[in-house]
C-alpha cells in the first residue's frame, strides 16, 4: 500500500490527535475514492458533451444571474 503524506490546517491536526481511536487512514481513503469517483463521473459526462467551453462558461454566467436574481427578489 502506498504512503501519503497530507498537509492539514493546526485545527484539523490537533482534531486528529483529540479523536485517537479513529482510523484515520481509513476515513482519508474513502474520501479520496468518493472524489475519484466523482470525477470519473464527471469525465464521463464532459467526454460526451458537444458544449465548447465557451459556451459552457456562458451557461455559468446565465445560471449565476439567475441565482443572484431570484435571491435579490427573496431579500427585497
Amino acid at each position: 500500500m502506498a504512503e501519503i503524506v497530507v498537509k492539514v490546517p493546526e485545527d484539523i491536526e490537533k482534531a486528529i490527535r483529540e479523536h485517537k481511536l479513529m482510523d484515520w487512514s481509513k476515513i482519508a481513503a474513502d474520501a479520496l475514492r468518493q472524489r475519484i469517483a466523482q470525477l470519473e463521473l464527471l469525465e464521463a459526462i464532459a467526454s460526451e458533451s458537444k458544449l465548447t467551453e465557451e459556451d459552457a462558461l456562458e451557461l455559468g454566467r446565465k445560471i449565476n444571474k439567475s441565482l443572484w436574481e431570484n435571491w435579490y427578489r427573496k431579500l427585497a
